[in-house]
């Protein structure tokens, strides 16, 4: 009975905690928003911004196609710009990250030694309650679950006509499972102990509930939140998907079905595909009907 009654309170502290970070968080929007003119104004006055803006001028007058190709890669109405730059970056950056991950686990007992750590941290709190709740969260990961959802989806975006969407929502989800099951059986980590309620089949490395709720219910957030009116409710849109896929995440760890870095290079494919999926989105909306 005390056992259940603390599992009622962990939840009830973690649903406090997401409010208390939502208000937080949307505080935080609030203030840096109106920052981005201001901080343009106050560049300009730095003799720094006033050297670079002779030596752009000397570059543009030694190599003018050179000059053309890099500042169109920086312009921020345009997608093909800064948001297609900043894409490519974070994609590439994800890549590295994850690369370096996969050579820490083959290289080093650190991260091993992480992992195991991890997972016997939260064995106290395994209680029966807790269980059952990240059982249920867990389960909105699974393969069944994430394909009803990219079904459901793509019924729903042929139906109201947002047929160009379809493409970069089964490219972002077909990519972040193949790159996951290719992943799991080219480095075939076993995974952590079982408890009783709980047992996988699949290698451990990368976790594919991880990488699939972060490419699907990510690009599904942005789906929805590109044709809300505001930025408050975009924000709300955005927060909560995130909130559902960090429980998920979180999910696999608490019930010991992967180490820590199984999750964390889940989250990272997820991201990459994620971005992917942004840029053809993106790159199509632009495109004439």
């Amino acid at each position: 009975m005390n056992q259940d009654r603390s599992s009622v309170f962990a939840i009830l502290a973690v649903v406090v905690a997401l409010i208390l970070l939502q208000v937080v968080l949307w505080r935080f929007v609030c203030a840096i928003a109106p920052l981005g003119p201001w901080l343009q104004r106050y560049a300009a006055g730095w003799p720094a911004w006033a050297r670079a803006t002779s030596l752009r001028g000397s570059f543009k007058a030694v190599y003018p196609r050179a000059y053309a190709v890099f500042t169109a890669r920086f312009v921020p109405a345009a997608f093909s710009g800064l948001p297609l730059t900043l894409m490519c970056l974070g994609a590439l950056y994800a890549a590295a990250l994850l690369g370096g991950l996969i050579d820490d686990l083959r290289e080093t007992e650190g991260l091993v030694c992480l992992d195991h750590g991890v997972n016997a941290f939260f064995t106290p709190y395994r209680t029966p309650s807790l269980i059952r709740a990240f059982i249920w969260i867990t389960a909105l990961g699974t393969g069944p679950a994430v394909t009803g959802m990219v079904a459901v989806a793509s019924a729903l975006l042929w139906s109201q006509g947002r047929t160009r969407l379809l493409l970069p929502l089964w490219i972002t989800f077909l990519g972040a499972q193949g790159t996951t099951w290719a992943g799991k059986y080219a480095i075939g980590r076993p995974r952590p102990a079982f408890l009783d309620a709980v047992t996988a089949a699949s290698p451990s490395f990368p976790s594919g509930h991880a990488t699939a709720s972060t490419a699907l219910i990510g690009f599904l957030a942005y789906v929805i939140a590109r044709g809300l009116p505001n930025l408050r409710a975009r924000f709300e849109v955005v927060f909560w998907s995130a909130a559902v896929i960090g429980l998920i995440c979180f999910s696999r760890i608490f019930l010991s079905l992967h180490f820590f870095s199984d999750v964390a290079a889940g989250l990272l494919v997820g991201v990459f595909w994620l971005l992917v999926g942004f840029a053809v989105a993106e790159f199509d909306r632009r495109l004439p009907a």
